[in-house]
């Protein structure tokens, strides 16, 4: 999964303590890009099998907004995060830098937001 954001660095860096990953490569920037890092890449723990996340600079970005509004940036994916206990799955995330969407259409699933407003679910 690739993740487009204004700061690579920093979004690699959350989904890596989000997921208890790891960012595996963080590539230097272009002049346009503040952070020094223009591509950056989120592993499962050494060892494990899971998902990887591509995370890269894209100069003219524009948060999303969810849920979504007719002429609004829109999300062009999202996660869904399985967890056993949701209310310390959404303490944790809050931890690591989300924030809980103004909208939650369902009780077991909690709609989150990451640094740069990337909607991702959590859900038991």
């Amino acid at each position: 999964m690739t993740i487009s954001t204004a700061r690579p660095h920093e979004q690699a860096h959350f989904y890596a303590r989000l997921l208890g990953g790891r960012v595996t490569v963080e590539e230097e920037a272009d002049p346009g890009d503040p952070n020094g890092i223009t591509w950056a890449q989120v592993k499962p723990p050494a060892g494990e099998a899971g998902m990887t996340i591509n995370v890269e600079h894209e100069r003219e970005w524009t948060p999303p907004v969810w849920p979504a509004r007719a002429g609004e940036q829109r999300s062009t994916q999202h996660l869904d995060i399985q967890v056993d206990d949701l209310d310390a799955a959404v303490a944790w995330a809050l931890e690591c830098g989300a924030r809980e969407a103004d909208v939650q259409p369902q009780d077991e699933v909690r709609v989150m937001l990451d640094l740069d407003a990337h909607p991702f679910c959590l859900f038991v």
